[in-house]
């Protein structure tokens, strides 16, 4: 049976266009707002502040938020919001600062400010948060049930952005197409909404496949051309769109499943989300025996640098034991890859993940026999 579906499609306004940032304070003076907090980190910041503008009229505090999006921060920032009578919380920074300053605003009804120095998950326009303990360990993600109030995307700062974070950006992205699409075509007679969803979800690969190289060369260099712009959209913008019109339909299945399993390994923390979700398409296709696609991807994840094992990571020491653990981690109850067809469990998690290892490590072994560099 289909379930309900509540469209939760955009931010309220959403503008992308070097010097956006500029016009920070016209924005918060059309909505009444004279009283804010703004939530940063320590690196990113070094990078953001000089695309600030300067407040004239406006009243503006500071968080430094603490590295991790957990409920413990996101309790600290609303009890300063209300202490200090605060109007609205602005987040400017990456995913997780961007989930923090969306969960703290839900929490006091407050108006979710963005301003992302970042490109590496569609968090600035998505209206949910993903959670995790201390340690970085995913626990779940909310949906709340207001979209953000405005999003400033300012290309100019992503082009001066680590190209990694557009990497794994890239990564988190591409999984939009191969999580929906592997829910969506279950369906006899999908929805329009849903239908928006794959229409989005397809226009994610085909864009990242397009552009990707042309958007990074722009990136390493540090200069801003249409390619970089597209993919800045298309990682924001467009996957949001996904789950944005699709809901469960659109959100995530076997990847995002992979990638939360391997939160529960320390050695795993230093892999940039993005990163961690690629392998899981990976892995996803392998539960589906989809070697043709994963032959399909190789090339693209060799260019850009995404992990295609285990031993990429640097993982591959994790034992049959280990294996069987992260299968049962993915696949407890209420995990998105019971999104996929079928009765998936841990062995088969496991098996497939060895077979995705041996697999690389086959078609990698091949390829300098005959003298191809891989990677």
């Amino acid at each position: 049976m289909l379930q309900d579906i509540i469209v939760r499609a955009a931010p309220q306004e959403f503008i992308c266009r070097a010097g956006s940032w500029n016009d920070l304070e016209q924005h918060l003076e059309k909505r009444g707002i004279g009283r804010v907090l703004i939530v940063n980190g320590t690196r990113s910041w070094i990078a953001a502040a000089p695309y600030l503008p300067e407040f004239k009229r406006t009243e503006v505090h500071f968080h430094v938020y603490s590295g991790e999006c957990t409920y413990e921060e996101r309790d600290r920032i609303a009890a300063y919001l209300a202490k200090h009578e605060l109007e609205a919380v602005i987040g400017v920074g990456g995913g997780k600062i961007t989930d923090l300053v969306k969960s703290a605003a839900a929490l006091l009804h407050l108006p979710a400010i963005i301003l992302p120095t970042l490109a590496s998950t569609c968090a600035a326009w998505s209206s949910l948060s993903v959670m995790y303990d201390a340690d970085g360990a995913f626990i779940r993600f909310e949906v709340f049930p207001r979209s953000n109030a405005l999003v400033l995307l300012d290309p100019q700062v992503i082009a001066n952005s680590p190209p990694e974070f557009l990497v794994a950006g890239i990564g988190d992205t591409l999984a939009k197409w191969y999580e929906a699409d592997v829910i969506i075509r279950q369906l006899d007679k999908p929805p329009v909404e849903v239908e928006l969803a794959w229409f989005a979800a397809q226009k994610c690969r085909d864009n990242l496949l397009a552009y990707s190289e042309l958007a990074l060369e722009a990136l390493r260099s540090g200069t801003l051309n249409d390619a970089l712009i597209r993919i800045v959209e298309t990682n924001i913008m467009v996957a949001g769109l996904v789950g944005g019109f699709g809901e469960n339909y659109g959100r995530t299945a076997g990847a995002h499943s992979i990638h939360d399993a391997l939160t529960s390994l320390p050695e795993a923390h230093k892999h940039l989300h993005g990163n961690k979700v690629a392998y899981g398409v990976l892995v996803q296709l392998a539960i589906e025996e989809n070697w043709l696609e994963i032959d399909f991807l190789l090339p693209f994840y060799a260019q850009l640098g995404l992990p295609a094992s285990l031993e990429d990571m640097g993982l591959n020491f994790l034992t049959r034991e280990d294996l069987l653990k992260l299968g049962e981690r993915a696949t407890e109850k209420g995990a998105s890859i019971h999104m996929m067809s079928g009765d998936i469990h841990a062995v088969i998690v496991a098996d497939s993940i060895q077979q995705l290892e041996d697999y690389i490590s086959g078609q990698r072994k091949n390829a300098r026999n005959q003298g191809v560099v891989t990677s």
